[in-house]
């Protein structure tokens, strides 16, 4: 950073507190370039005596506290976070390992009755628990700025709109699990929490003024609240390519495949691509090789696999074509709610009706709202509805149905009455 753009930036920081004012953002609208944190590149916290400081620090901190997560997504097994970041004024800036400090519960503990900022939360928030770091309130300024219609809403695009800052993105899908971290890496994480408390203040301002506050509140208070999600059922079904796979011998072999390629990783730390890709699956279950030189000549089993690898493979394939026609999963995955709505004219006139008059209805309002349609409402909660309506359609049987869906407060208020409405209304 210059010294001319380290004035700016000291100047807007610090006197406003929050997003640059027209006459602050550079001329002709550029963003000035975010290079270096306010104090440097903190250290990285690796040890107990270093944490214990950084805990310290924080407890005596005032104000919300910026959080942020790296992971190494397409590296290693699972989605455990390899660098935690935090801010909050009078702590500064700390960098968390956590494989060096694998139980963060005292910091989390520490910050406890804090306000903790995230931008998009639910992306950090199973990482984070799985250390420790529980917060009981948030404040999500990705979700902000969804529900302040902002159409960019990623960190950077946010940052630059809002408060006139370029953030630089290159190290967002490194390889956080590297160690030690290179320092360019470190500088990156600490300047993704070094706004956030500014972004969040100006946020809040923004909200407010649209006379949407209230209802950001109850999203993050539904955020924080919310139970991790139960184990995905039939994991191997989400096989990309898995559209071309229609009969169930075939079916098996991809959730034999899936099953050792899944145990490999984990057992290797890595990503389950880096054992073997989907595609690689796909084609062993369509063509059925009946041995290892029929496997390698399909794609993705080329030369460079060793033999026991291939063997591994094949083995997989034998077990899943041995297997009794009672044992071979069922096509497609049983139904947890509607059909698909393309399937509705032919299986129900009416609810097809009810459904195009609701999307046309919630639409318009999320126009007029100025923010996404998932936002105002989840299309599956439509769907829902429309699908099996209450016996008796009334504004609060809508809404008592709408509640037991999740909806929050805000959204039944202004969703239910248009649900209510194409429920009820006549056929064309």
């Amino acid at each position: 950073m210059t010294d001319a753009q380290e004035t700016a930036a000291e100047t807007t920081l610090h006197t406003t507190g929050g997003a640059p004012s027209d006459d602050e953002v550079p001329a002709a609208g550029l963003p000035i370039p975010l290079l270096e944190p306010r104090e440097g590149i903190p250290p990285v916290v690796a040890d107990e005596d270093a944490l214990a400081e950084v805990i310290a620090a924080f407890a005596a901190g005032t104000g919300p506290v910026a959080v942020d997560a790296e992971r190494a997504s397409g590296y290693r097994y699972g989605q455990r976070a390899y660098l935690v970041q935090l801010r909050r004024e009078g702590a500064g800036t700390a960098l968390v390992d956590p494989v060096g400090c694998p139980d963060l519960s005292a910091l989390g503990d520490a910050l406890a009755d804090t306000e903790w900022i995230l931008h998009a939360a639910t992306q950090d928030l199973p990482c984070l628990r799985e250390i420790g770091m529980v917060p009981a309130r948030i404040f999500d300024t990705e979700l902000a700025g969804r529900l302040g219609g902002f159409p960019r809403v990623g960190l950077g695009a946010m940052v630059e709109s809002v408060l006139g800052y370029a953030l630089e993105k290159g190290h967002s899908a490194v390889d956080w699990s590297t160690r030690p971290l290179p320092e360019p890496w470190l500088r990156y994480a600490a300047l993704d929490v070094e706004l956030l408390v500014d972004l969040r203040d100006a946020l809040e301002k923004e909200l407010d003024r649209q006379g949407k506050l209230d209802w950001a509140h109850q999203e993050f208070d539904a955020i924080a609240s919310a139970p991790p999600p139960p184990p995905r059922r039939d994991p191997w079904r989400r096989t990309s390519g898995m559209h071309k796979v229609r009969r169930r011998r075939q079916m098996a072999v991809v959730r034999e495949m899936w099953t050792v390629r899944d145990r490999v990783a984990q057992r290797r730390d890595v990503s389950p691509g880096k054992v073997l890709g989907d595609a690689a699956i796909v084609e062993a279950a369509l063509a059925l090789p009946a041995n290892v030189h029929a496997l390698t000549a399909l794609p993705g089993f080329g030369h460079r696999m060793g033999r026991r690898q291939l063997e591994q493979w094949q083995a997989a394939v034998d077990r899943a074509k041995a297997l009794p026609d009672s044992e071979l999963p069922q096509p497609g995955q049983p139904l947890n709610g509607p059909p698909p709505p393309r399937s509705w004219a032919d299986k129900d006139p009416a609810a097809a009706a009810r459904l195009s008059a609701a999307r046309a209805a919630v639409s318009a309002l999320a126009e007029q709202l100025n923010m996404p349609q998932e936002n105002l409402i989840t299309p599956d909660t439509v769907r829902r509805v429309c699908w099996e309506p209450p016996a008796t359609v009334t504004l609060t049987s809508v809404a008592d149905v709408l509640e037991s869906l999740g909806a929050r407060p805000w959204q039944r208020e202004l969703v239910a009455p248009l649900l209510a409405a194409a429920l009820t209304a006549r056929p064309a």
